[in-house]
């Protein structure tokens, strides 16, 4: 039996409310994905695609979320949804403002709450995914933990809404391991040339130089430690305007919710980085 949540932790926003079904495709081997509400082709992807409707994956992840989760901590929650692809491919990112963790450096304190990111694409463009992370909320940057701390199924013909959300129950990750990883960071000092180790986790001279100015930013805050740097790391991921000079080109595309979580899968990518880890050992 689903369990009944009441009040439920969020309502699906109204554009993603709508179900499946498959015609066949002239094409050998594909098919076309139809939206039962307006009856129109949403997705043309291979005979062996599987994947649920966006309410049906939602709920079945907010189901997995309460299960393991006191009562206490879900009171109050954020919710936020991202959409694109003409509603093909939705984010929703999930804060628990009762689940938090101060950081303190030398010189500033700041509070992380919990925060967990739910992805799901009926039309191939990603995984059925579930990500946990934080919010520091100083500047409201946002946080991925890494690649370690996700759950990520493919919509293959052996995929399983019931084995996924059976996965999510028993996938929580330790929020205070997180956060004391990164109150390791904060009382790190970063024992380097900033620009020169930005040159060798970036990886591109345009990005590694307005990086560097907002690196100062942090630094000016927060010290000179590890965790400044990440700061300046989730602020480019977390932004696109002129409150840090990353903006997006705007293409005419469907596509700014995609591309700003591809900024945060790229920042964890920088943080697993050799140059990286290696100032957390020197």
């Amino acid at each position: 039996m689903p369990l009944d949540v009441t009040p439920r932790l969020f309502e699906i926003d109204e554009s993603l409310n709508y179900g499946i079904r498959y015609e066949p495709s002239r094409l050998n081997g594909y098919k076309f994905g139809i939206n039962t509400m307006t009856d129109k082709a949403c997705s043309h992807v291979s005979n062996t695609f599987k994947c649920v409707d966006h309410p049906t994956y939602f709920y079945g992840c907010e189901e997995a979320i309460v299960s393991n989760r006191e009562p206490h901590e879900l009171e109050d929650v954020k919710v936020k949804w991202r959409i694109c692809r003409d509603t093909a491919w939705a984010m929703l990112d999930i804060t628990l403002p009762n689940v938090s963790y101060k950081i303190t450096s030398d010189k500033h304190q700041t509070e992380v709450n919990e925060r967990i990111i739910l992805l799901h694409g009926i039309d191939g463009s990603c995984s059925n995914i579930a990500l946990f992370g934080g919010i520091d909320f100083f500047c409201t940057n946002k946080q991925v933990r890494g690649k370690y701390a996700q759950l990520k199924k493919k919509n293959t013909s052996g995929f399983s809404m019931e084995n996924f959300i059976s996965d999510l129950t028993t996938a929580r990750q330790d929020f205070d391991e997180h956060c004391r990883m990164l109150q390791v960071w904060a009382e790190t000092p970063i024992k380097a040339n900033v620009r020169l180790l930005l040159d060798k986790i970036v990886k591109s001279e345009r990005l590694s130089k307005k990086m560097y100015s907002l690196a100062q930013q942090e630094i000016s805050k927060r010290g000179k430690n590890m965790y400044a740097l990440y700061s300046a790391f989730t602020n480019y991921s977390s932004y696109a305007d002129e409150r840090n000079g990353f903006s997006l080109r705007n293409t005419g595309n469907d596509t700014q919710a995609q591309s700003m979580w591809n900024r945060e899968q790229q920042v964890a990518q920088w943080v697993d980085s050799k140059p990286f880890q290696d100032l957390l050992v020197a």
